[in-house]
C-alpha cells in the first residue's frame, strides 16, 4: 500500500488532472450522480473537499493553491495539519480512490470529473443504491441508444438530401463505425422522408 501523502506546508497546489475518458463521461463534484452513489463510498469530507477543488477549477482552470487549514475549517475538520489531521485524510482519500494524484512536493492532480462507480464500488452500496444504480444504468444505455440512433438519422437524412441512394449510405454510416443493423435502419428511414417530401 502506497504511504500517505504528508504536508510540509499550509498549502496544497492543485492542478487538473487530464483523463479525456473520464472528463467527457463522468461527473462533475457538485453533481446529483456524486452526491447518490459516491458520498457513500468516499465519504463526506472527502466529497466536499472534491467540491471544494471543483470551485476553485471553476475560477483557475489551470490550478490554484489551496490553503490547507482555511480549508479545513471551511469543511469542519478542525485546524491541524499533522499527521492524523482529518484534512490529511480527505486527501489521501481523493488519492486511494484515484480522484488525486500526488504529482510532487505539496502538489496534486485533481480530477475535474469522477469516473460511474466501478462494480467493486457498487457492491458496498446498500442495497436500495445498488438497485437505484442498475437503474440510472439501464437509463443511461437507453439514452445512449437513442442519441446514437438519433445522430445516425440526422447523418443519414443529409446525404440522402445530398443525392446519395440507401446503399451507398448505409455504406458510409459503417465507415463511421455505426452498428450495421442502426445504419440500414437509418439509411431506409431517411430514403423514406426524402420520398414522403417529393
Amino acid at each position: 500500500m502506497p504511504s500517505l501523502l504528508t504536508f510540509t506546508t499550509d498549502t496544497l497546489l492543485v492542478r487538473p488532472w487530464a483523463d479525456d475518458v473520464v472528463d467527457r463521461l463522468g461527473f462533475d463534484p457538485r453533481s446529483p450522480y456524486v452526491e447518490q452513489f459516491w458520498l457513500g463510498i468516499l465519504g463526506p469530507s472527502t466529497t466536499w473537499l472534491l467540491r471544494r477543488v471543483a470551485a476553485g477549477f471553476d475560477t483557475a482552470p489551470d490550478g490554484f493553491e489551496l490553503p490547507l487549514g482555511e480549508t479545513a475549517r471551511a469543511l469542519g475538520l478542525g485546524d491541524g495539519l499533522g499527521r492524523n489531521a482529518p484534512i490529511l485524510r480527505s486527501v489521501n482519500r481523493m488519492i486511494q480512490f484515484g480522484m488525486a494524484l500526488a504529482t510532487g512536493e505539496g502538489e496534486l492532480a485533481v480530477r475535474r470529473h469522477l469516473p460511474p462507480l466501478a462494480r467493486r464500488h457498487v457492491d458496498r452500496l446498500p442495497p436500495h443504491l445498488q438497485e437505484e444504480h442498475h437503474r440510472w444504468q439501464e437509463a443511461e444505455l437507453r439514452t445512449t441508444e437513442e442519441d446514437q440512433r438519433r445522430r445516425c438519422r440526422q447523418l443519414a437524412l443529409s446525404l440522402v438530401e445530398l443525392g446519395e441512394d440507401p446503399e451507398a449510405v448505409e455504406q458510409q454510416l459503417l465507415r463511421w463505425r455505426y452498428h450495421p443493423r442502426l445504419a440500414h435502419e437509418a439509411a431506409t428511414w431517411a430514403a423514406r422522408q426524402v420520398e414522403k417530401k417529393s
